[in-house]
């Protein structure tokens, strides 16, 4: 195959999916020098087979009573960010939890409209990278050169356990999905996430018999507040389970896969039982434990570190890589620092985390400063931003305790307000004034209380407490947290009390107790407004 070198950029994004487009756009409108690769003939070609069942799981709340396009971001969870406001996913589907094609022809149109570059039909077959920058290979054997590279692949690969006999298992992104198929059947399904459970539902009105194994307890996102958990749209398997209706939640371990005639002996370790071991037999065993991150495409010279059991890369705040300079993440592929905590993902969450990345990006390498506002030295001024923010924020809103605004004291008494700043990302940024000198600043967050994942929301018995109270049940929910550092040591923080209709703007209980806070933590030498 004839070898040839492709022009050269500044960027090069490896994939079209939701994360891939989103930089591409924001790249498209500043004129940036960069192309996408994209494997698939189609943008979002991965949303063409998952879910396998066809409907999707992500909040498409149509109708929220608000005008306000960033309120409405707060409830949709499939649109990405864009200055037209024809690109709405909420127009392409009615549907609360809408069909999966209304997403990949949302995300076709998105990347029509935008005129986003990129390359269909183009797969990556190797990476690799010299002092000048990376070379990617495709399977033509062009040969692309860039000087940053940016992976948006999502996750590919299965990631399938460690149990002996697991290949004789169907996997769930092979299996197949038709319930008929499955009638009058014993099926057993390993793993414990929405796949899991959407794979189970699927069979429910078919399948004699279902069991679904995983080890640790069930965790529910409804209670943890992180949307990978189990969704409530799929309890209906484990109502079947605890009202008798032939159903089973196996909380154990499976320990092997072995044919028998035509069907399967599994050998299962029940963890409520001491360990006891049961030999249970199915007709069909599916396997359904999620994906993992490709790093077969990266050689020597570049393959990144990775973290959570080798599922994800290890990156910085910002998203590069932390032993291969130039090498960033985005989309799904982000979430190893926040893994099973935070939306980063989720299309809802990476949206903003890629559109933090593409600031910083600007910013290392274009010297475009992070966007800020002036606001003098009225200590009113700030109490308004802060509060203007938390009460419209979407990107607060959905990326809780990962992305945070930024209050900063400069030197003579004057603030600026930066926003959407990955909160780790802060220390380190302050420290090497990229957002100019400052002697003090302040982080503003949306958070959930630091227990609030043990605590079950429905039972009246857990505490009561008032409508504006951060110090019992409520102040488990999302609420504003602002932290206080001078010179990069921590000094305060300040909790804004909780409020059913998650509005933060009674002068009594938010803002006069804001003020007092902003007031002392400044410095009493500091002009403060009446």
């Amino acid at each position: 195959m004839a070898t040839f070198r492709a022009m050269s950029h500044d960027y090069l994004i490896i994939g079209a999916g939701p994360a891939g487009l989103q930089l591409a756009s924001l790249m498209e409108r500043d004129g940036a020098d960069y192309v996408v690769l994209e494997r698939g003939s189609v943008p979002g070609a991965f949303f063409t087979r998952f879910p396998r069942h066809r409907s999707l799981i992500s909040n498409n709340k149509v109708h929220t009573g608000y005008d306000d396009p960033e309120l409405r971001l707060r409830m949709d969870w499939n649109s990405l960010l864009s200055d037209d406001p024809e690109l709405l996913f909420t127009r392409y589907s009615p549907r609360y939890f809408p069909p999966a094609d209304d997403l990949v022809r949302y995300l076709a149109d998105f990347a029509s409209r935008t005129g986003v570059r990129v390359r269909y039909d183009t797969a990556v077959r190797g990476v690799s990278r010299d002092a000048e920058g990376f070379s990617v290979t495709d399977h033509s054997g062009t040969v692309w050169r860039a000087r940053h590279l940016v992976v948006a692949t999502g996750m590919p690969v299965p990631n399938l356990p460690s149990i002996p006999g697991v290949e004789l298992a169907e996997r769930y992104d092979t299996i197949d999905t038709d319930p008929a198929s499955y009638t009058d059947q014993r099926v057993l399904i390993i793993g414990r996430g929405n796949s899991a459970f959407e794979t189970a539902e699927n069979l429910m009105e078919n399948a004699a018999v279902i069991h679904v194994a995983g080890s640790g307890s069930l965790r529910m996102a409804w209670r943890t507040h992180y949307v990978g958990h189990l969704r409530a749209v799929y309890n209906n398997f484990l109502d079947s389970y605890q009202l008798k209706s032939q159903n089973a939640l196996l909380d154990g371990r499976v320990l092997g896969i072995h044919r028998d005639g035509d069907g399967y002996r599994v050998q299962v370790a029940f963890e409520r039982a001491d360990e006891v071991v049961k030999d249970l037999r199915y007709d069909r065993v599916i396997v359904a434990t999620g994906f993992r991150f490709d790093a077969s495409l990266f050689d020597d010279t570049c393959t990144p570190d990775l973290i959570v059991d080798g599922r994800f890369p290890e990156l910085t705040p910002l998203g590069e890589s932390v032993n291969v300079p130039g090498l960033y993440f985005a989309g799904t592929l982000m979430q190893g620092r926040d893994f099973k905590k935070a939306t980063t993902g989720f299309i809802h969450g990476f949206r903003y985390t890629v559109r933090a990345l593409h600031r910083g990006l600007r910013q290392r390498h274009h010297q475009e400063p992070w966007p800020a506002t002036d606001l003098g030295d009225a200590t009113e001024r700030a109490v308004d931003a802060v509060i203007t923010r938390i009460n419209r924020s979407s990107a607060l809103w959905q990326q809780f305790a990962v992305l945070g605004d930024l209050l900063l004291l400069a030197p003579d008494g004057t603030m600026r307000y930066a926003e959407e700043v990955p909160v780790a990302h802060v220390p380190d940024a302050v420290r090497d004034g990229e957002f100019g000198q400052a002697e003090a600043h302040a982080v503003i967050t949306l958070e959930y209380g630091a227990d609030h994942d043990r605590v079950d929301p429905f039972d009246v018995s857990a505490g009561r407490t008032s409508q504006y109270d951060v110090s019992g049940l409520d102040g488990r929910y999302l609420h504003p947290v602002v932290r206080w550092y001078r010179h990069g040591e921590f000094v305060a923080e300040h909790h804004l009390a909780s409020n059913l209709e998650n509005e933060w703007d009674s002068e009594e209980y938010h803002r006069a107790p804001l003020r007092a806070f902003l007031t002392t933590h400044r410095g009493a030498e500091l002009p403060v407004a009446p």
